[in-house]
C-alpha cells in the first residue's frame, strides 16, 4: 500500500544509513569520491551526483506523484534547465503573469539564442489553442500566477498540450506539492523554487523538476551534470530536513492567509483583493477543484496580494506592518510582505506591469506560520495608517 503523503515526505529517499544507522542521514560533504577500480564506482564527483542531493530527490519526486526529479542551484536554474531541452527556432506559450526572473531569463537570455515565445492569458483554454503554431513545442503555466493570483486550468491545457504533442511545464511553486500535483493533472513537467515552501525557512535557495518520461528526465540530468548549475550537500540536506514538515507548515499557512485574506476584504480599504480562497475571486471553484490536499481537502495556499489605490497609501501600509518585513522571495515560516512593481517584477516593463495589473499600488504578502491573532492585530495596525 502506498504511503500517506505525510509519511513519504519523512521516509522516502531517508532510511538509516547502513554504516552506523544514524536516522538523521550523513551530509556527503565531498567533491569526489575513491574508485575502487577503473570505470568501478557509485559516485565520482558531486556535480554528477551526490547521495545527499540524491536523497531529496527521490522525496520531492515522490510528493510530486513523479517517477524521478533533478535538483538544481536555484529556481532559475531549473527554469534555465527546462528551457535548455529546446532548440533554435522553437516557440514557446508563457502565462503572461509570471515570475519577473522567468520574463527576463526568456525575454534577454533565451531568445537571443533562437527561441520565441507569446506570452498569454493560459486561463483562456480557446486563446491558448489559439496561439499554437507549427513550431510550438512548449506551454510554461504558473497556477496560481505571481503576483496576482490567477489560476490555470491545468487539466484543460493538458488535453491542448497532448493533442498537439507540446511537453506541459507547471510552476507549482505557490502551492507546493501539498495542495496540488500538476503532473496527476496532465502536466509533464512540474518545475519549483524550492528556496520557497519545500524549504520553508528562508535560509536556502534551490530548484528543482519532477517528470515522469524517463527519457526526458535523463535529458534533465545530463543538462544537471553538464551545466553544473548544482546546488551543495549541505544545501540539498537542510531542504530535505525542512521538508518533513511541509504538510503541517502548509496547513498553517493556508490558515492563516485565509484569516487575513477574510480580513482585509471585510476593510473597505482596497481595491482589489487577490486570493483564491475568497468566493469573491473569479477563479475560486477552479482553485476548490484543482488545489486539493493529498487527502481531497481544497487548499488555496499563503499568498495573496492586495491593491490600494495609490503608490503612497501602498507605503504607509507597508510602514505600518511590524509582524511582516519588506523582502524578496516568499513561502518561508515568516510573514513578508513585498511591492512587486519595484521588487519581484521590476524587470518587466511598466507597461506590461500595468496591464497585467501590477500597479503601483499593489502589494503581495507572504503569509507566515506565526499565531493568526498577532498577524490580524499587524494588519489592523497597518491599515489604521491608511487614508
Amino acid at each position: 500500500m502506498k504511503k500517506k503523503f505525510e509519511t513519504r515526505a519523512i521516509h522516502v529517499g531517508q532510511k538509516p544509513e547502513e554504516l552506523y544507522g544514524s536516522v538523521s542521514l550523513p551530509i556527503y560533504q565531498t567533491s569526489t569520491f575513491k574508485q575502487e577500480e577503473f570505470g568501478e564506482y557509485t559516485y565520482d564527483y558531486s556535480r554528477a551526483g551526490n547521495p545527499t542531493r540524491n536523497a531529496l530527490e527521490k522525496t520531492i519526486a515522490s510528493l510530486e506523484g513523479g517517477a524521478d526529479a533533478a535538483m538544481f542551484a536555484s529556481g532559475m536554474a531549473a527554469m534555465s534547465a527546462i528551457f535548455t531541452l529546446l532548440k533554435q527556432g522553437d516557440h514557446l506559450i508563457l502565462s503572461g503573469n509570471v515570475y519577473g526572473g522567468t520574463y527576463r531569463l526568456l525575454t534577454q537570455i533565451m531568445e537571443d539564442m533562437g527561441l520565441s515565445s507569446s506570452w498569454i492569458d493560459t486561463s483562456d483554454s480557446e486563446l491558448v489553442q489559439a496561439t499554437v503554431a507549427s513550431n510550438t513545442k512548449m506551454i510554461v503555466i504558473e497556477s496560481p500566477t505571481n503576483p496576482m493570483m490567477q489560476l490555470t486550468d491545468i487539466e484543460a491545457v493538458s488535453q491542448i498540450s497532448k493533442k498537439n504533442n507540446l511537453l506541459l511545464v507547471v510552476d507549482n511553486t505557490f502551492m507546493s506539492p501539498y495542495y496540488q500535483r500538476p503532473l496527476s493533472l496532465g502536466a509533464d513537467l512540474v518545475m519549483h523554487s524550492t528556496t520557497k515552501y519545500i524549504n520553508g525557512h528562508s535560509d536556502v535557495i534551490g530548484g528543482v523538476v519532477i517528470g515522469s518520461d524517463s527519457e526526458i528526465m535523463d535529458r534533465l540530468h545530463f543538462i544537471q551534470m553538464s551545466v553544473g548549475a548544482v546546488p551543495g550537500p549541505f544545501d540539498c540536506w537542510l531542504t530535505q530536513r525542512a521538508l518533513k514538515t511541509l504538510a503541517v507548515r502548509m496547513e498553517s499557512h493556508n490558515h492563516n492567509a485565509m484569516r487575513l485574506a477574510e480580513k482585509l476584504e471585510d476593510s473597505g480599504k482596497f481595491k482589489n483583493i487577490y486570493y483564491p480562497g475568497l468566493p469573491s475571486h473569479p477563479q475560486f471553484e477552479l482553485a476548490t477543484r484543482q488545489q486539493l490536499n493529498p487527502h481531497g481537502k481544497p487548499g488555496y495556499g499563503g499568498m495573496l496580494s492586495v491593491e490600494l489605490n495609490s503608490v503612497e497609501n501602498a507605503r504607509q501600509f507597508v510602514k505600518g506592518l511590524e509582524i511582516f518585513p519588506l523582502a524578496e522571495s516568499l513561502g518561508g515560516v515568516e510573514s513578508l510582505v513585498c511591492h512587486p512593481a519595484t521588487m519581484t517584477h521590476a524587470s518587466i516593463p511598466k507597461e506590461i506591469r500595468v496591464e497585467l495589473g501590477i500597479t503601483d499600488g499593489l502589494i503581495r504578502l507572504s503569509v507566515g506560520i506565526e499565531h493568526v491573532d498577532d498577524l490580524l492585530m499587524d494588519i489592523n495596525n497597518a491599515l489604521s495608517k491608511v487614508v
